[in-house]
């Protein structure tokens, strides 16, 4: 006759330094919605007020739509010709920092990236206005009298330098450290069998960063454009030196002196002086560059999202 014992119960053992770690990193995950919420609940109940003032009640005397809508359009026309020019050159100083360049030198050019990223916006602003627009201003007379069927350098072209394609190019070396940080950092991830299976088959160094190293950073690649396109979006003292008096139009023109400015930009020179409904006017800007900040982020993330599921272990 046999018999049975009954199955012991398994008992797991909560320890107090897991109770510690685990309320620390609930408190804050709670505790970055709550400062998002409070700030959306600011922005949204402060610039109300702003979006429903009649034009006689501000400074500009306009009404919310028509004031905002050329500071959207500059805001978002900076941020994508930044991106656009900074992304190649990111990818390109992070698969030779990490495949091509000899160890020591890659290592220099390294820590080099990372520095460019502890420099302040003061003092890119400032060599984008002192270096950078003089140089510029030759170029884009160049531009204007041989390229001047293209809508972007339909000219005339400023005298000064000081543009929106300026501003652009002063952007995209202030978010060319982050995306090449985290460029390099994926690049060297990818699984090092993918890399010798493909020079084995005869690939050469550039056909092996196409074919093994690309696909498998491409989530990283997007993710690091949208923390740039994030920073170039929000980007304030830079670009507010660098461009000139704008005109407050919507123009596909980007060397002419008439310059859309920013939200950002806008907020920061106008705020000081602002009062009354001119300051609802201005927190709501600020409350529309929130909206589309959100929005990047959401779009990158479900970008990154439908990648997710490749891995270079597969």
């Amino acid at each position: 006759m046999t018999s049975t014992l009954a199955p012991r119960k398994r008992t797991t053992v909560v320890r107090a330094g897991d109770r510690i770690f685990s309320g620390l990193s609930t408190g804050a995950g709670v505790l970055i919605l709550v400062v998002l919420a409070g700030v959306a609940a600011f922005l949204t109940l402060e610039g109300i007020p702003g979006i429903l003032a009649s034009p006689d009640e501000v400074k500009s005397g306009q009404s919310f739509w028509p004031y905002v809508w050329p500071l959207v359009y500059g805001t978002l026309i900076a941020a994508t010709v930044a991106l656009i020019i900074a992304t190649p050159v990111a990818v390109g100083v992070a698969l030779f920092i990490s495949h091509y360049s000899p160890r020591r030198l890659g290592q220099v050019l390294g820590y080099l990236v990372d520095l460019l990223a502890a420099v302040p916006s003061v003092v890119y602003g400032l060599w984008g206005i002192q270096f950078l627009a003089p140089h510029m201003a030759p170029v884009y007379a160049w531009l204007a009298e041989h390229a001047g069927f293209i809508p972007f350098f339909a000219g005339p072209a400023s005298a000064t330098g000081r543009t929106i394609m300026t501003a652009c190019i002063v952007l995209a070396v202030m978010i060319l450290p982050i995306m090449t940080a985290i460029c390099r950092e994926i690049f060297l991830q990818t699984p090092r069998l993918h890399e010798e299976a493909a020079l084995a088959l005869g690939a050469t160094r550039w056909e092996m960063a196409r074919l093994a190293i690309f696909p498998y950073a491409r989530s990283g690649i997007v993710s690091a454009a949208m923390l740039g396109l994030g920073r170039a979006l929000g980007e304030t003292l830079a670009v507010a030196m660098v461009l000139s008096v704008s005109a407050g139009t919507v123009t596909a023109n980007l060397i002419s002196s008439s310059n859309p400015s920013t939200i950002a930009a806008n907020i920061a020179l106008k705020f000081g002086e602002a009062s009354g409904k001119t300051v609802n006017v201005l927190i709501a800007s600020g409350l529309v560059l929130f909206v589309i900040t959100f929005l990047v982020n959401f779009a990158a993330r479900s970008i990154v999202d439908r990648r997710k599921d490749f891995s270079g272990a597969n």
